[in-house]
């Protein structure tokens, strides 16, 4: 079996260790990969038993110590891959990498000293990619990476080509191609879905694109804070006022739009009043899906030498009132859908997602029937602070 591990922060680190634990008890022949294996001795200390250990990236390490322990047969069927690849998501979905690294520092994040610095996939690369997986059947595309909207940057925004048409290589011209994606490849539209979206002024560029129903209008953006002081110390934007203004501007031209972000709680320094500050925040702002952690001290994080480090208790204490007042924003707004007529793209029979719901971190739809990977329309008659309710038209 082969582990993919994260190493980000101590969270990630456990569950990863739990995985390759539970791996070697079932299957007992465990390559270990990803950021953890980057990180000298953690794995092997408590897991000595693994048959390699490698790093993030390194597909050819993975295969080399695969092939050490399970000689490849020679089998000319097996070897045939099909043009899309193998996923690990469900056939109707898939995530799409766009690029990798970050160039930002920001103080309580290691991914650049474990990813480097961002390192952009040539957009005919992306392309071809996304409609391979398209034509084999995808429904929606989740385009990640570690900073999206930086996309292209590293490269100078230089001119791909697409079907012979030059494309720069920069995020809203991606948005656009990926947009035209299901008509290109002789099928019906498809969802395109934003993740991981840094607050850069060209983010408006996308905003018509959902308006037009050519992307969904759905931006997920890590905001983080909301004081001032703090998200200096963070090395984050520091202007709640204009996020917040930015806000209402997305909403005024594209008003469906559903805004994901996510926030730490108890960052080094962090005072009552200024967690006050990022309450109010959240009041004013009235995101539709949110995300809270503690704080956790990386290691490896700038962050970590900050003085005045928030005591344990007193960070889980605020991530919870945090957590209660987005539950209630989440439960008005998620009401207010009481009525509406949504499409929804089904996961499993009896469950789907809106365009507003993104798959394992968000919300679902629960209805009767239906078929997985199918779309259909719900009339929504009840909602909770997390789900919808309704019947399938």
């Amino acid at each position: 079996m082969i582990v993919n591990t994260c190493g980000f922060i101590d969270a990630a680190v456990e569950e990863s260790l739990e995985a390759i634990g539970e791996a070697l008890r079932e299957n007992g022949k465990v390559v270990v990969t990803g950021c953890l294996g980057a990180k000298a001795g953690v794995v092997a200390k408590v897991h000595p038993a693994v048959l390699a250990i490698t790093g993030p990236h390194d597909t050819a390490g993975v295969m080399q110590a695969v092939r050490a322990h399970l000689p490849k047969p020679h089998d000319p069927y097996v070897d045939l891959v099909p043009p899309q690849g193998v996923k690990l998501t469900p056939r109707h979905y898939a995530y799409l990498k766009i690029s990798e690294g970050c160039n930002h520092r920001c103080t309580f994040c290691i991914i650049p000293s474990m990813r480097g610095d961002l390192l952009s996939r040539p957009l005919a690369q992306v392309m071809q990619e996304a409609e391979n997986l398209v034509k084999a059947g995808v429904k929606e595309l989740l385009v990640i990476s570690q900073d999206t909207s930086a996309y292209g940057v590293d490269l100078k925004y230089r001119t791909g080509f697409w079907r012979g048409r030059p494309l720069k290589t920069r995020m809203s011209e991606l948005c656009q191609a990926l947009g035209e994606l299901g008509p290109a490849t002789g099928g019906g539209p498809i969802w395109v879905r934003l993740h991981y979206v840094y607050p850069y002024p060209h983010v408006d560029e996308v905003i018509p694109l959902m308006a037009a129903s050519r992307i969904l209008p759905y931006l997920d953006i890590p905001f983080q804070h909301a004081s001032p002081r703090i998200l200096r110390l963070m090395k984050r934007p520091a202007s709640s006022e204009r996020v917040l203004e930015r806000i209402r501007q997305w909403r005024e031209a594209c008003p469906d739009i559903t805004i994901r972000s996510t926030f730490i709680a108890g960052f080094p320094g962090e005072t009552e009043a200024e967690f006050g500050e990022l309450l109010a925040f959240l009041e004013q702002a009235q995101l539709d899906r949110v995300g809270c952690f503690a704080y956790s001290p990386v290691d490896g994080a700038a962050a970590n030498a900050l003085p005045d480090p928030v005591p344990a208790p007193v960070k889980e204490e605020r991530r919870r009132r945090f957590m209660q007042t987005q539950a209630r924003i989440s439960a008005a707004k998620l009401k207010a859908k009481v009525g509406r007529r949504l499409r929804v793209l089904i996961d499993e029979p009896g469950v789907g997602r809106t365009m507003g719901d993104a798959p394992e971190i968000d919300g679902v739809v629960h209805f009767k029937g239906g078929k997985s990977g199918e779309f259909a329309d719900v009339l929504i008659d009840r909602a909770d602070e997390h789900d919808l309710y309704g019947s399938r038209l």
